[in-house]
């Protein structure tokens, strides 16, 4: 069987030997055969073992051999191997090369902070900030027995420390304590995702029962100003003094990010929800009156808006009627899938987005342009 460097020209297997077998630049003819072969094989791999087989081995604790030479790191020089990877567990190892772009997406000496992160969308942005080799997470959950399962289970799966936290965003007491301590035990905050939130959709606004209005006013706005003051609070005190009129660029770079909606922008259809879309609307303009009053502190603040995504919540037989209008509606003509909001939220969340403040990104496949 051909070897990877075989397959590539004279040149390329110069710079192959001696860069290791990840992606290396300049690009040359020699990536789009490597590519391929490497594609193949995988494929191979997967159609042979099971998923257990293939976390297993992620971890290091498959007895198949099979699965362990198919896993297995790229070979290269040592000294080669210690200045271009990252020291991280193998499943976090996302960054193969010494590209200057790919090292602005790694979250690595990052600590993060994810509300609602024991299900939902929350759980995946969790998973995602631990595969982009992250320091370690504190999941804030109302859900302890779902919470710890969570936690424990992306701690063995990816290597990285993941604890959770039982905190609800509408209790200020409990919040503040909880960032303290996280502080105190993680050592440091840099990220914030709230992604804790709550919906009472199909209800018109004449029947709408006022202590539910308010409890979506509670949770989803006032919670995500309570839990992002006292996270912002951290982050300001551990901030150098800033520079006076302009912020210097050495700051350390934190990011916020709130979870909104499309619905903070547009009117859904069919279903009334006039609290939801209030509460989401309000959330992004908070997020861009934080973002112009701490950035003076390196502090970045932005909303993620996503459009219909295809979660658990909404794969209920009621609600297969609505979906098809959904679709209908949407340009790309389908439900979006929950890791396709992952790239974004490590690109908010690490040095790639250093110039990015007070933003709204919406992720609802053309949904608000129609």
């Amino acid at each position: 069987m051909l070897s990877r460097a075989s397959l590539l020209p004279k040149i390329a297997r110069r710079r192959y030997r001696s860069h290791g077998a990840g992606i290396f630049y300049p690009p040359s003819s020699g990536v789009a055969p490597l590519i391929e072969s490497e594609s193949k094989s995988r494929r191979r791999f997967h159609k042979q073992h099971t998923t257990a087989d293939v976390l297993l081995a992620s971890t290091g604790t498959s007895n198949s051999p099979s699965v362990k030479n198919a896993l297995r790191p790229y070979s290269c020089d040592p000294a080669a191997e210690s200045s271009m990877r990252m020291t991280q567990p193998l499943s976090s190892q996302v960054i193969t090369t010494l590209s200057p772009t790919f090292q602005r997406f790694a979250l690595k000496d990052k600590v993060a902070i994810v509300t609602g992160g024991a299900r939902g969308l929350g759980l995946n942005m969790t998973q995602a900030l631990c595969e982009s080799g992250i320091k370690a997470v504190a999941i804030f959950d109302i859900q302890p027995t779902l919470g710890e399962s969570m936690a424990k289970a992306l701690s063995t799966s990816t290597g990285i420390p993941v604890k959770y936290y039982n905190v609800d965003v509408v209790d200020e007491e409990g919040v503040d304590s909880a960032v303290k301590q996280v502080a105190e035990e993680l050592g440091q905050i840099d990220i914030l995702i709230n992604s804790a939130g709550v919906a009472f959709s199909n209800i018109p606004a004449e029947a709408y029962k006022m202590s539910d209005f308010e409890k979506t006013i509670n949770i989803n706005l006032i919670g995500s100003f309570r839990i992002a003051r006292a996270v912002g609070r951290h982050m300001i005190a551990a901030t150098p003094t800033p520079t006076n009129p302009a912020p210097n660029a050495d700051l350390p770079d934190r990011s916020i990010i709130l979870i909104a909606s499309m619905s903070g922008t547009i009117v859904n259809y069919p279903q009334p929800q006039a609290a939801y879309n209030a509460s989401k609307a309000a959330v992004i303009q908070l997020s861009k009156s934080l973002a112009s009053e701490w950035a003076k502190y390196g502090i970045r603040v932005n909303t993620v808006s996503p459009g219909y995504m295809d979660t658990a919540l909404n794969r209920v037989p009621a609600l297969e009627g609505q979906k098809e209008m959904w679709k209908e509606r949407t340009p790309m003509g389908r439900l979006g899938a929950v890791e396709e909001l992952n790239g974004l939220v490590v690109w908010l969340a690490g040095e790639g987005s250093r110039f990015c403040t007070g933003a709204d990104l919406r992720v609802d496949g053309g949904y608000s342009i129609w």
